[in-house]
């Protein structure tokens, strides 16, 4: 086993000291950066994974590793290689590791990826060709297909067929979630396939996707899926459409769904996050509206992924971008910056008064930093909430950046 080597940097001033930031692995040089994240793998103790995915382009990881640790990521284990992109006689084989699952009831941990055959090793191919897969606790890899005889393969969902379309984890963020009567809610994203066969996309913007739940149930050792109905907007109100959902249960029983939205190609449209409810358990959902503060007012986030967090002590976390003006698309995930913040369990609102920033844009520090891509966990020993992030630095030749490790304690 080998020491995990973090490096602690000075805590945050604007955290009023709850913010401590480590570097978790550092970038092996410049035109690389270094994406890493860590989760358990039990659903008690301190058995974990960590993932280390090295990116020099958007969308495309260009080999990962995997360490594993016995106690809590004191130490880890020497890396192993995962292949990441494979070509073959119909084109490049991507994979895009996602966070795992240790299931409370039976012990088992399931792990999940998105995978496909890119023809031309285009990202954006991925649209057409991704599909979801699992292994539980080292046994064979499966796909995540629907039950029913009409469904296979190559059409894993409803609305779903491999050529035409996919089906794919978002980011990180995009948990599974286990339920009180024992399945496991998987968040997913669908681009959606038009008439004529070409990718739907009515905002006109980078890509055009819907979101769902895939509900998992278990038959032995293996897991039987049911899709539920799409969460989906009006191009008036996103140019992306619903995009890497994040789910958790609020105090009576209703399912929270908050999405990324975008105004790419039409920044004269308000750019939020976007909040969905269902009191089914994830088959049927409410018409997608703006998410709001506990007082109503609105906040202003950039296109980019976020997380819910349940704490052990019963509260509900949200981590993300919040911005003073109006964004464009992507960008800026920089100032005003990452934050977490407490959400309302009763009304599935963000607590406006407990908005915390955990970090930003550093003096003398070039302004094409993103803080985004992350995975957020709590500590099983210090109970603090623990963010993978990195600080990407994307430039046009190349990119840099290492992977971070955000410990924030929380006020009481």
């Amino acid at each position: 086993m080998t020491r995990r080597g973090l490096l602690a940097l000075p805590a945050f001033a604007a955290s009023g000291n709850r913010v401590k930031r480590e570097v978790f692995l550092r970038s092996p040089g410049k035109g690389t950066a270094v994406m890493a994240f860590a989760h358990y793998t039990r659903p008690r103790g301190g058995q974990m994974v960590s993932v280390e995915q090295r990116w020099s382009r958007s969308d495309t990881i260009d080999v990962a590793f995997l360490r594993r640790s016995t106690d809590n990521g004191r130490t880890w284990s020497d890396p192993s290689k995962l292949v990441t992109g494979e070509k073959s006689a119909s084109g490049m084989r991507r994979v895009h590791p996602r966070t795992g699952f240790a299931d409370p009831r039976t012990g088992r941990y399931v792990e999940f990826w998105t995978e496909g055959v890119l023809p031309t090793d285009d990202p954006l191919e991925g649209l057409r060709q991704w599909n979801i897969f699992y292994r539980v606790s080292d046994g064979p890899v499966r796909q995540v297909i629907h039950e029913g005889r009409e469904f296979s393969a190559t059409h894993a969902l409803p609305g779903v067929w491999t050529g035409k379309n996919c089906v794919m984890l978002g980011d990180l963020g995009s948990v599974p979630l286990g339920t009180p009567d024992g399945r496991i809610l998987l968040p997913v994203e669908m681009s959606v396939a038009a008439p004529d066969g070409s990718l739907f996309n009515p905002g006109g913007g980078y890509t055009w996707t819907e979101a769902a739940i895939v509900a998992g149930r278990w038959r032995g050792d293996r897991l039987e899926w049911e899709m539920g109905d799409r969460v989906k907007c009006d191009a008036s109100t996103s140019t992306r459409g619903m995009v890497e959902p994040t789910i958790d249960y609020l105090s009576d029983g209703r399912l929270l769904m908050i999405l990324r939205g975008s105004n790419d190609k039409k920044p004269e449209l308000p750019a939020y996050k976007w909040v969905a409810y269902s009191r089914d358990g994830g088959m049927r959902w409410s018409e997608p509206k703006p998410w709001t503060y506990n007082d109503g007012g609105n906040f202003y986030s950039p296109s980019a992924c976020s997380q819910l967090l349940r704490h052990s002590s019963g509260r509900l976390f949200w981590l993300g971008n919040i911005l003073p003006v109006n964004p464009r698309g992507n960008r800026p995930r920089y100032p005003w910056r990452f934050h977490i913040a407490e959400v309302d369990r009763r009304s599935g609102l963000l607590l406006k008064s407990t908005v915390q920033e955990i970090d930003t844009l550093q003096p003398g520090e070039n302004p094409v930093l993103s803080l985004s891509n992350f995975y957020a966990r709590e500590d099983r020993e210090t109970r603090e909430i623990c963010v993978h992030m990195t600080r990407l630095f994307a430039h046009n030749d190349g990119w840099e950046g290492d992977a971070m490790l955000y410990r924030v304690r929380l006020p009481a």
